[in-house]
């Protein structure tokens, strides 16, 4: 990867895990994804008006990345409701480039290299660590619902990523790409919201809305340098570096939510960035 896209990934892993964290923020998942999605499919809907429409052949992998990106936000909330944010994130986003090499060599014909598949079994590692995490205290055991719904939510994201890879690159416009496949994605949301609160979701919006906005703005942008990095390199080193934005995750969770960081944190972590860098060593 040249310079340029590398720094592009890494802002958009800040900047991603910053509206994960925002929307961790908000205990009521369902009003926190509902201003995130909604917010994301206003600004697509007015991008959606000045920018080039995608080419025919990219359609139906919008359509497929939007039903996918759905069920991401569903597991994502069913994952902040169940545990903690800087254990649910690092698994959830550590599972990923792990599902994305195997699924580029098979779909896009994207062979990882030999350092790639070293990373693959280090960030295992890793993973398997944060997992072991959970486990608190002697004779404690794991919250299986919790790290289950973090491996699902990580499943899809790889799933997304692949998709998106390929429908971006077949396009011809990554901005046009983007713009609607946030219309597509963001209304399936509030309109659940709306159907189960009714009269009452405006209300229960307000208080929120400036961080849920805030978080739907860096949803977009995150994911918009994503696609163009895509355009760029091959898929599974940019989905490694986006996962960067585990250590910021794990760094949040400690900061902001007074959550343990503890030693096997700090060892898993490493052993997913040490990861990270194998699969993106140039071989």
């Amino acid at each position: 990867m040249t310079p340029l896209v590398t720094l592009a990934v890494l802002v958009a892993a800040v900047t991603h895990a910053s509206w994960n964290a925002l929307a961790h923020h908000i205990k009521d998942q369902l009003i926190s994804f509902t201003l995130i999605s909604g917010g994301g499919a206003l600004m697509g809907l007015v991008a959606a008006c000045f920018v080039p429409l995608p080419a025919a052949e990219a359609w139906p992998y919008l359509a497929a990345s939007a039903l996918l990106h759905v069920g991401y936000m569903v597991l994502l909330m069913r994952s902040f409701s169940l545990g903690d944010f800087g254990q649910m994130y690092p698994i959830a986003r550590g599972t990923a480039p792990l599902a994305v090499t195997a699924l580029a060599a098979v779909f896009v014909d994207e062979i990882p290299d030999g350092w790639q598949l070293l990373g693959v079994a280090v960030a295992c590692a890793g993973l398997t660590g944060l997992a072991l995490w959970g486990i608190r205290g002697k004779g404690a055991r794991p919250h299986w619902p919790a790290l289950l719904a973090a491996g699902a939510t990580g499943l899809s994201i790889a799933l997304y990523t692949v998709v998106d890879g390929v429908g971006v690159r077949a396009s011809g416009t990554p901005l046009g790409y983007i713009a609607w496949l946030m219309v597509l994605e963001g209304t399936a949301i509030p309109a659940y919201a709306l159907w189960t609160r009714r009269a009452a979701l405006l209300s229960q919006l307000r208080p929120y809305a400036g961080r849920g906005l805030l978080g739907a703005v860096l949803s977009v942008a995150a994911y918009s340098l994503v696609l163009w990095a895509q355009t760029k390199a091959p898929l599974a080193p940019v989905a490694a570096l986006r996962e960067s934005s585990i250590i910021v995750g794990a760094a949040i969770g400690a900061l902001f939510f007074k959550e343990r960081f503890g030693g096997p944190r700090v060892a898993a972590a490493g052993l997913m960035a040490a990861g990270i860098g194998l699969m993106l060593h140039a071989g």
